[in-house]
């Protein structure tokens, strides 16, 4: 196998409850970004995005990689990797430095960012990003790039995202067992977004849902930048369990029943369809009308919503979200769940499809690889000038970076 240092390549990897998928990008010279290959296994260590058994873990992400090295025929020695779960927190702070020498230097927004960083978090909680909402300069706000602009004061809106520091170490020790890298952790919402949505809908107000295995991830949008985030622990597992229970099929049935037939609106099934459904302990199949199964799912994803509109409200910005909703991740395929949400919300509904990427149709088209795509356009968006991958920013070289800033400031 050639080694990844020959071509400019990337890798994504979407640690995730219900599958652990490893996307390979490659950088063209012009600056697109192709995918070249994927690996897909069943996860097995996770629950609700959280790493509860690390053995399993390890041995999905190793096949994964594994084959996605097949297909693409290169070694893959480091990855970006994707976070989730009720552990992740988040809130917008504010940072005030003064402007050294009336002219706005990288020093003075790695000054202003480190005070807007500054939060009280509990003992437990770690930073994973200070994503910039917008810069004021001597009260003139609604600056995107306040680089070579003069003033004396420069403050920044930016948005705070935590997570619990034992997650995040879990995931990194998971990834390191396989013999690779983390590049850096990502939150998922924040990576599906870079794949889903236009900067339009992001300009006018939009909120992304992306509804996973074992939670459904809020991202709001509104003026071009992230205004707020959110994790609801109800997702497509819980729709699963309901349909074996109520039907008494086995979970692994159960899985194939929900990806095959199931309907998030009942209106849609037509009556006189019918389905199999095996039963358990070796007891002879029954088949059952499609529009049961819709009863069964349609409550499920209709509380989902509402908890995702309780939780719009909750943080204000129900009223700011004009360009709608986008629904992506795997749970958000089945047939009726758009239509369902503009019933809930009253607002312009649409599935979230992979863009801004070429190459494999099957990645490209598919809301299941929103996030693994996002993770490559993250890394591609976040390379070093020269084209070098930046590394995993942890706790000693973020103080590095925090030394070198102060000494720019002052000398």
């Amino acid at each position: 196998m050639s080694k990844r240092t020959d071509r400019n390549l990337i890798v994504g990897l979407d640690i995730g409850t219900s599958k652990v998928v490893a996307l390979v990008g490659e950088v063209k010279p012009d600056g697109s970004l192709e995918v070249i290959g994927f690996g897909s296994q069943p996860s097995r260590g996770l629950k609700k995005g959280v790493v509860v058994n690390i053995d399993s873990t390890v041995q999905s992400i190793q096949r994964a990689i594994e084959e996605a090295e097949l297909m693409t025929g290169v070694e893959i020695n480091s990855v970006y990797t994707g976070i989730a779960g009720s552990h992740v927190r988040s809130l917008n702070s504010h940072g005030i430095v003064a402007i050294r020498d009336k002219e706005v230097t990288q020093a003075d927004v790695s000054r202003v960012m480190e005070a807007a960083r500054a939060v009280a978090l509990p003992a437990d909680q770690r930073v994973l990003h200070v994503i910039p909402q917008e810069f004021i300069i001597d009260s003139q706000d609604g600056i995107r790039e306040p680089l070579g602009m003069s003033g004396v004061r420069l403050e920044a809106r930016v948005h705070v995202v935590t997570c619990a520091d034992s997650a995040a170490q879990n995931i990194i020790k998971c990834v390191e067992r396989c013999g690779l890298v983390v590049e850096e952790i990502i939150l998922e919402q924040w990576a599906s977004a870079y794949a889903v949505l236009t900067e339009d809908e992001k300009e006018l107000g939009v909120c992304l849902i992306d509804i996973g295995g074992g939670t459904t991830d809020i991202a709001v949008f509104t003026g071009g930048a992230l205004r707020h985030t959110a994790v609801i622990p109800v997702a497509g597992d819980q729709v699963t369990n309901d349909i074996a229970v109520s039907m008494r099929t086995p979970t692994q049935y159960a899985e194939d029943i929900k990806i095959r037939h199931a309907c998030a609106l009942g209106q849609l099934a037509k009556t006189d369809e019918t389905i199999e459904v095996p039963s358990v302990a070796g007891r002879p199949s029954r088949r059952l009308a499609r529009q049961t199964l819709a009863e069964i799912v349609e409550p499920r994803y209709e509380e989902l919503f509402r908890f995702v509109r309780e939780e719009l409200r909750r943080s204000g910005y129900a009223e700011a979200i004009a360009a709608g909703l986008v629904i992506t991740g795997g749970s958000a395929k089945m047939e009726g769940a758009v239509e369902l949400a503009e019933e809930v919300f009253h607002v312009p509904v649409r599935l979230g499809l992979p863009s801004g990427v070429s190459g494999l149709g099957e990645v490209v088209r598919n809301p299941v690889y929103a996030t693994g795509v996002g993770l490559l356009l993250y890394a591609r968006q976040n390379m070093a000038p020269e084209g070098v991958l930046r590394p995993f920013v942890g706790e000693v070289s973020g103080m590095v970076q925090r030394v070198k800033g102060w000494l720019q400031g002052h000398f």
